[in-house]
């Protein structure tokens, strides 16, 4: 990974100044690297020994980063791992080009593994995400979203990058295409179940752990998992209290939401249907020969869920 940080550092180099230092800005700003990494176990698991894994992992994170960019530009959020987000402190318009700096830059250097399975994987993943930013902006402030239609949003926006980075290590460790295939569907639950949480700490979390405030999906009327499933089963009092701060915000508080979140156990279920993922990641992948790559995928796994920030 430290490699992989050499990498990313060298490929941020551009002659114009402010996307170097957006660029770096929100690089450096203490993300997880967990894309990156399952980029290097996967390839790893199946005995690559090559340097591409460290180029596609910067590749893989570039390609996050971007996404973060433009997120935080449409969410009009302010902090993120507890620090000013690159619009607060850059502005909009620089956040929003220095990101599509950063896309062009991930396909050029994907261009150098020349490999075309791995630019289609990649050019699938990037056209996928965008498809869940915009499905995810069709939902906001929509109190009737179901739970399959939030599922959705989170395989296309969140997962699919996910599941990219651990098929791209598979496809340069030479994997059989059912081994390709077992490790993209450990990917793809792996992340899925990391949304899960994500949006389960919004109500549970403590803001200097997550690195933002809490309450921000809901300031930003984004009907999540522990919202619908309170709806669901809560009074219909509950479900009104729930559907009226969708539509307006939140703007009457986030305190009641809260209190309906905590009596019908909304957190404990999306709780479990973390965990339902994480077994299906893990089972995915039982079958990979034993070595320290897959208990590392599998102590990843186990993180995912049980992990506050």
């Amino acid at each position: 990974m430290s490699i992989v940080d050499d990498v990313i550092r060298e490929k941020l180099h551009s002659h114009v100044l402010l996307i170097r230092q957006v660029s770096e800005y929100i690089i450096n700003s203490g993300g997880k690297r967990l894309r990156p990494a399952l980029v290097i176990l996967a390839a790893g698991a199946f005995g690559y020994s090559g340097k591409f894994h460290y180029n596609l992992a910067a590749v893989v994170e570039f390609i996050h980063t971007a996404t973060l960019l433009h997120d935080d530009v449409v969410d009009e959020s302010e902090l993120r791992r507890n620090k000013e987000t690159a619009n607060a402190l850059f502005g909009n318009a620089a956040s929003v080009l220095v990101g599509d700096f950063l896309y062009s830059r991930a396909f050029q250097m994907m261009v150098e593994v020349n490999n075309m399975r791995v630019m289609q994987v990649l050019a699938d993943a990037t056209n996928t995400i965008a498809e869940g930013e915009v499905l995810q902006l069709l939902n906001c402030r929509d109190p009737y979203v179901t739970e399959e239609n939030y599922l959705r949003v989170i395989r296309y926006k969140t997962a699919k990058l996910f599941e990219a980075a651990s098929r791209l290590g598979a496809i340069l460790g030479n994997a059989t295409p059912e081994e390709e295939e077992a490790m993209a569907i450990y990917g793809m639950h792996l992340g899925t179940a990391f949304q899960l949480i994500d949006d389960m700490l919004d109500y549970s979390g403590n803001n200097l752990d997550t690195g933002k405030n809490l309450g921000d999906d809901l300031a930003e009327g984004k009907p999540t998992l522990p919202l619908i499933y309170a709806m669901r089963v809560g009074t219909p009092e509950q479900a009104n209290i729930i559907r009226r701060a969708i539509e307006d915000s939140g703007k009457d508080g986030f305190q009641p939401v809260l209190s309906v979140i905590q009596e019908t156990a909304a957190l404990d279920y999306a709780k479990q249907c973390a965990e339902a993922e994480i077994a299906t990641a893990t089972a995915a992948i039982a079958s990979l020969p034993d070595s320290e790559n897959k208990e590392c995928l599998l102590q990843l796994a186990k993180f995912s869920v049980t992990r506050n920030h």
